[in-house]
């Protein structure tokens, strides 16, 4: 009898062990494992303008990305925003306006390599206002609001568009584009840099 509830015991005891293992804590190396490291970065990307040699606007933008040190892995983005919202007429009653959004957007991700690299993605969109064309404003019954010319001056809006992977060192700024704007014949050049954050 004895050695049957022995026997027993040992039988669901075997039975039973995988399920009870399931349940214990995972080991410290595993989770480990699963974590993603980053290394904090400060990335500058500065616009300059020029008007033949004379160098006549610097816009400079500064952000701050956390890194991932996989770059195997798809990182999130880092976005920036910067401008105001400018009228633009749409034609018809003196009051059929809609509003732009005017100045700079830049969107990043990053990784960074075993060999002290940055991997770089940058999509970056500048508009900016540049004199205006005179439009007519159609005539209403509330001409109140209306110019005494019965013209509204329309904004012209230049813009820039650009998108490149980098692969930075740190501390060596890279002119990553230069662009001529057709109709003004300014220059446009994009430097961008990074430094690690200690």
């Amino acid at each position: 009898m004895k050695k049957a509830v022995i026997s027993l015991a040992m039988l669901l005891f075997g039975i039973l062990s995988p399920f009870c293992s399931a349940q214990d804590k995972p080991k410290a190396e595993d989770s480990q494992k699963s974590e993603v490291r980053t290394t904090p970065v400060k990335v500058q990307i500065v616009f300059t303008e020029f008007e033949g040699d004379k160098k006549v606007k610097s816009l400079p933008y500064t952000l701050y990305i956390n890194a991932l040190d996989a770059p195997e892995l798809k990182p999130g983005w880092a976005k920036l925003r910067v401008g105001s919202r400018v009228p633009i007429y749409l034609g018809g009653t003196a009051g059929n306006m809609t509003y732009m959004d005017v100045g700079t957007n830049i969107d990043a991700r990053s990784a960074y390599t075993s060999e002290g690299r940055l991997l770089l993605y940058l999509k970056i969109e500048r508009s900016w206002v540049e004199g205006g064309a005179s439009v007519p404003v159609a005539k209403s019954d509330s001409s109140a609001s209306e110019t005494s010319s019965g013209h509204f001056q329309e904004p012209i809006i230049r813009q820039f568009v650009s998108e490149f992977d980098l692969k930075l060192r740190e501390g060596q700024p890279v002119e990553t584009t230069m662009a001529t704007d057709p109709l003004s014949g300014k220059v446009l050049k994009v430097d961008v840099s990074f430094t690690i954050v200690k």
